[in-house]
């Protein structure tokens, strides 16, 4: 049995701007698959268009409402199936997001993506669990990495810019797109004083590269990161590291790259070589450099801003895939930047020299004359 939907006018309802939708759902989907267990797809769904009703009778979906949302309703439900017909499960924040891109498409068609495109896109698989894009953004990115020889991923944190940098490197390395992979972060303290670590060299930078060790465990099976590591096909290094060096035939990732200085940023964009990609990361309102130094992620989109090839991808807290509350602080710190930098420059401008009358000798002003010239 095909998909239909059916559009009809409301009983009851004289002209105005009402409409009623009927979706049928195809047999081959179970309704739990589309509305949740204990219906909680559905009450997702009626939490975002609170001014539509929408009714379940078998498998039949019936939305009455205005007919932009009633369009948008027809719409969601159809890319829900095309997502279900992939073997992919539906989720709450899935849904949500689905939601959102499709209100977003419906005010600038120009940008529309399809939410299915988006939630299909399947970049690696890894014991049983697929790593995909989940925003729009999200997709651009990952479409830039593939389409540029060097792509800046740029925005706060838990937008997903490192790792899927990391699952587009893993996918290149398996599909024998390159013969290895380097990955590099500056060694810059996030306002601590680690002080002198005990250990080795690289004891004392493991804390740092830390988090692209987590990730790589996530992608590929763990037995064989070692050995890996030990050929060289994966190296894993500090940014200092990769001074002198040309880098071919290599999926090149540099991470934290907010706290790299313009001259550091340019020594490791000319480490490019032949058949290699470059992916850089960051989130410019973390930055841990000391004061007065300027960010070299800052500073080369103002350099590099249309240079063909290259490309800069800006996330931002609607891109966000960890617990919603990690956008909603993002989103707040962002409001209080803006409103202390409002209160710095009116207190810049309180404190800037007014004019005032010429003082003579140590502070005084000069004398006034009582002489009456002759």
């Amino acid at each position: 049995m095909s998909d239909t939907v059916q559009t009809s006018a409301p009983s009851g309802v004289q002209g105005g701007d009402g409409s009623t939708a009927r979706i049928v759902i195809p047999e081959k989907h179970p309704m739990v698959t589309l509305l949740g267990a204990t219906d909680s797809l559905l009450r997702v769904i009626e939490r975002s268009f609170p001014d539509t009703d929408i009714h379940v009778r078998g498998n039949e979906v019936t939305a009455t409402g205005n007919r932009a949302d009633i369009a948008l309703v027809k719409q969601l439900f159809s890319e829900m199936m095309l997502v279900l017909r992939t073997g992919q499960p539906l989720t709450e924040d899935a849904v949500e997001r689905s939601i959102a891109m499709l209100k977003s498409g419906a005010q600038d068609p120009d940008g529309a993506v399809s939410p299915s495109a988006v939630f299909t896109q399947s970049i690696l698989s890894n014991r049983g669990r697929t790593i995909r894009p989940k925003t729009v953004n999200q997709k651009t990115y990952v479409d830039a990495i593939d389409r540029h020889t060097i792509t800046f991923g740029i925005g706060p944190a838990g937008t997903g810019k490192t790792y899927l940098a990391m699952a587009k490197a893993v996918q290149a390395l398996q599909a024998k797109e390159v013969n290895r992979i380097i990955l590099t972060r500056p060694a810059v303290e996030a306002g601590e004083r680690l002080g002198f670590l005990p250990g080795t060299l690289y004891e004392k930078i493991d804390p740092y590269l830390r988090p692209l060790y987590d990730a790589l465990h996530d992608m590929m099976d763990p037995d064989s990161i070692p050995r890996l590591m030990a050929a060289g096909t994966i190296e894993v290094a500090p940014l200092a590291y990769m001074r002198g060096r040309t880098l071919n035939d290599a999926f090149i990732i540099l991470d934290e790259a907010q706290n790299t200085s313009p001259e550091q940023m340019k020594m490791f964009l000319t480490r490019l070589g032949f058949n290699s990609r470059v992916v850089v990361t960051g989130d410019t309102s973390q930055i841990d450099l000391p004061g007065g130094t300027r960010s070299g992620l800052k500073v080369v989109q103002e350099i590099l801003a249309g240079v063909p090839d290259i490309h800069f991808s800006i996330l931002t807290s609607t891109d966000v895939v960890r617990h919603k509350l990690v956008g909603r602080i993002v989103d707040a710190y962002e409001r209080w930047d803006a409103e202390n930098a409002e209160d710095a420059d009116r207190a810049a401008s309180d404190r800037s020299p007014r004019k005032t009358a010429p003082r003579g000798p140590r502070g005084h002003a000069p004398r006034q004359s009582h002489r009456t010239e002759s």
